[in-house]
Order: structure tokens, then C-alpha cells, then sequence
């Protein structure tokens, strides 16, 4: 007999996946129940492994969205890989949807000669890194450049700019684990180049994020004026653009002298044509459009280059995925496969759109999707399963623990615990083993 409860299961614990938890379980006069899995033992995905570790602002969200998982309709269930632990087609005969909502963790490349050169790496790895994902070695950078370009004009790309100027003192109001802090402050970094193909008017990053660049407390951020000329008619030009260009051309009449640790430089209308080294990375290969000029190519040192040009999804086992965007191919939130529904799978966040909008877009996005589950369900288009068998006792089986929300608070707890001694607020921890082990203490 099917019970009279209509389960779910979302994939993917990051904001995407938690507001679709939270439609779900907050639907009035539906008995609806969600489990929430994840691949790492702890939640809030992008929040916690992307949000750069000095915006305490944007990382005080994971107080909201605890409160959907500690929902009583909400189950969360950390340490999880759907596709390996657990099939697609095993959650499909447990539950009556599946929401796909597991982001887009891999990085877009350049495709330039060299970009495999020791030295060169993406900002999905370094991101990934000083955010203390247990996934990233410990010594992944060492980080003895004298000069590093950050490539690509968006947020990411100011947040690596402004980790790699950050000082001791700052880093340690962050919650990075303490290798992180360690060799950060201990780098040679000297300068920070942000390069972009296009010109300022073009850039995609934020006004606040450009500005927090001149309140680093010990590096400098110049412009080039000649940059500062732009293809695009001002008049089409946004307000939020128009207060971006103010903002740079504040930096291009920087006069500051002194002594400063760091400097941030940007150039502006260069496209990367290749990385130049032998053995390591030592410049970074560009072609300079000017304006009513020939284009010209020059080479600018760099001994650490980062690419920031974008996220991608990933395939899930058992889905279809579409490489160009780096989705899975829905129709509303309703997964298809070329003319065909795949009955009772939905996708939500950046795995269904793609990499766009801010951490508060996923919440419509989630409600697009939920929409669409409740229609189905309302309909009773989709098949039904006959009986709940609930995944954990499976997973046991297989001699998986599922991380579950008191486990997680288990490690939470640790973090701050962690952090005492060093006079900090928290550190994360960053090592699986230890995380499960503290997860599974009773």
C-alpha cells in the first residue's frame, strides 16, 4: 500500500536546494516530506565553499537556511553521492519527485597553449582551497609568485584579487582553516593583475565589490586612464554600470604614494592567447585592442596565473546533460530527454540555468520548480512509488553513514571549539575523516 505522504528528494544542499526544501515543506495542506542529499558531510554548499571567506555579510545566510533544515518536514542527509552511494533510479522508486539542485562545480577553461603549466590553475581550485574544502589538498598552493593575474572581469575574480592582498590580521576574522591563513600571509606575492578581453563596460562585476579593492588597508589599485575608453555608448550604458566606471576612474586619479605591501592593477580590452613557460608558468600571453589602433600583443610577467571565466554543471549518472551549457535539459523545471519527460525528476538552481544570478534568485528559481511539482501532483501525472523504503537503511547496507542534522551540529560546534585557542571566532575544519568522526561521537 503507498502511504499518503508525498516525498521528495533534492540533491544538493546549497541555497538552490534549500529553498526548494522549504516550498515543499511549507506548502500549505500537503503532507509533504524532503530529504535533502549531499555529497560532502556538511551543508550550504556554494555558502560555505564559494562566498568569499571575508563577507561575512553574504555567509550569515547559513542562519536562514539552517532553519529549513532543522525543519520537522526536512531531513538532511550529508555525506551522500548520488550517482555512486546511491542510484538515481534507487531515489526514483523511493520517492515520489526528485529535484536535481546540485549547482555547477567545475570550472570553464581558456583553451590557450599552456594552461596545463604548473602555476596556472582556476579560481574553482583556489576558491575551493582557501575555503577549506575537504576535497583540496592542504599544500595545493604555496604561493611564491612575486606577480599573479587573475583572469576574467567578474566577482570571483575580485574575490581571488583581494584574498591574495588580504593581511594576516584580516584573514584571521575569517573562519579559513589555519594552513590557509599560514600561507597566505607567508606569500610573495607582490602584485595582482586582473585582466579582462573586454573594456570596463563590459565588466561583469559589482559596484561594492569593485569598491571594497581601495578599502584593503595595505595595497594600492591602479587604472590605466588610456583603459578607461570604452566601446559601449554611455547613453546605453546602466546606472549600475555608469556607478562602476566612476568607481574605476576614481582609481585611474589614484595619486596615493608610499609604501604599500600589494598592489592591485587591471588591464582591461587584453585577450589571453597563451600561458608563456617551459617548465612553470612565468607570463601570460596577450592581444591588446586599442581603440582605432592595430592590435597589439604583449607579454605580462605572471608566476601564478588564475583563471575566473566561469562555472559549468556537471553530469549526473542516469540524467541528460547538455556539455555546451553545462545543464541538464528541462522543460520548467521538468527534466527531458530530447522529446521525452523523464517522469517525476525536476532541476533547480544552476544545474537548471546555469551560472547566473545571486544567492536570492534561487529562491524564485525554486519556486518556478515547485510550481511544477505541485501541478504534476495535483494532475497525478506521474506514477506513483507502492511503499516508502527508507535510503538510509540502504545506504547502511553499503557502509555509508549519512551525516544527518544533529551530526552536523556536532560539527559546528567543533568549528568554534576550534577556533578558541587561536582567538578566532571559528575555523573550519577541512579534513572528511575528522568531520565524520566528529559527526558520528555521540
Amino acid at each position: 500500500m503507498a502511504d499518503s505522504i508525498f516525498r521528495v528528494a533534492v540533491v544538493g544542499s546549497g541555497p538552490s536546494g534549500a529553498y526548494v526544501a522549504q516550498e515543499l515543506s511549507e506548502q500549505a495542506g500537503l503532507d509533504t516530506v524532503v530529504d535533502v542529499y549531499e555529497r560532502l558531510p556538511v551543508p550550504f554548499g556554494l555558502v560555505r565553499y564559494g562566498v568569499a571567506p571575508d563577507h561575512q555579510r553574504i555567509k550569515s545566510i547559513v542562519g536562514s537556511l539552517a532553519e529549513i533544515f532543522a525543519h520537522p518536514r526536512v531531513r538532511f542527509l550529508g555525506n551522500v553521492q548520488v550517482g555512486t552511494d546511491i542510484t538515481l533510479d534507487e531515489l526514483r522508486r523511493r520517492y515520489d519527485a526528485v529535484v536535481v539542485a546540485c549547482g555547477a562545480s567545475a570550472d570553464r577553461r581558456l583553451s590557450i597553449p599552456g594552461e596545463d603549466l604548473p602555476g596556472v590553475s582556476s579560481a574553482t581550485d583556489f576558491v575551493a582551497w582557501y575555503s577549506g574544502h575537504p576535497d583540496t589538498d592542504v599544500d595545493r598552493f604555496a604561493l611564491t609568485a612575486e606577480t599573479a593575474v587573475v583572469i576574467g572581469l567578474g566577482n570571483v575574480a575580485l574575490d581571488v584579487a583581494r584574498m591574495l592582498c588580504r593581511t594576516p590580521d584580516e584573514l584571521r576574522r575569517t573562519d579559513v582553516p589555519q594552513h590557509v591563513v599560514d600561507v597566505l600571509a607567508a606569500s610573495t606575492v607582490r602584485e595582482v593583475v586582473i585582466v579582462g578581453r573586454r573594456g570596463p563596460g563590459h565588466a561583469k562585476f559589482s559596484n561594492k565589490e569593485l569598491g571594497e579593492l581601495g578599502e584593503l588597508s595595505d595595497t594600492n589599485v591602479l587604472v590605466d586612464p588610456h583603459d578607461l575608453t570604452d566601446d559601449q555608448d554611455g547613453a546605453q550604458q546602466s546606472p549600475l554600470t555608469r556607478r562602476m566606471l566612476a568607481t574605476l576612474h576614481r582609481y585611474a586619479a589614484n595619486t596615493r604614494t608610499g609604501t604599500h605591501r600589494r598592489t592591485v592593477r587591471f588591464a582591461f580590452s587584453r585577450t589571453p592567447v597563451a600561458i608563456v613557460g617551459e617548465t612553470s608558468a612565468h607570463g601570460l600571453k596577450v592581444v591588446r585592442r586599442g581603440q582605432g589602433t592595430a592590435e597589439t600583443e604583449e607579454v605580462l610577467p605572471a608566476q601564478f596565473c588564475v583563471r575566473s571565466v566561469g562555472y559549468r554543471g556537471l553530469a549526473l549518472p542516469g540524467l541528460p546533460f547538455d556539455p555546451d551549457t553545462g545543464t541538464i535539459p528541462h522543460a520548467q523545471g521538468r527534466v527531458v530527454h530530447g522529446t521525452e519527460r523523464l517522469a517525476g525528476v525536476y532541476v533547480a538552481g544552476w544545474i537548471k540555468r546555469g551560472p547566473s544570478g545571486v544567492i536570492g534568485t534561487n529562491k524564485q528559481d525554486a519556486a518556478t520548480t515547485v510550481a511544477a511539482i505541485s501541478e504534476d501532483r495535483v494532475r497525478a501525472v506521474e506514477p506513483r512509488r507502492q511503499a516508502f523504503e527508507d535510503p538510509v537503511l540502504l545506504l547502511k547496507e553499503r557502509g555509508i553513514d549519512a551525516v544527518e542534522w544533529s551530526a552536523w551540529q556536532r560539527i559546528d560546534a567543533a568549528e568554534e571549539i576550534e577556533g578558541r585557542p587561536l582567538g578566532r571566532g571559528r575555523v573550519k575544519l577541512h579534513e572528511r575523516g575528522r568531520m565524520l568522526a566528529i559527526a558520528s561521537a555521540r
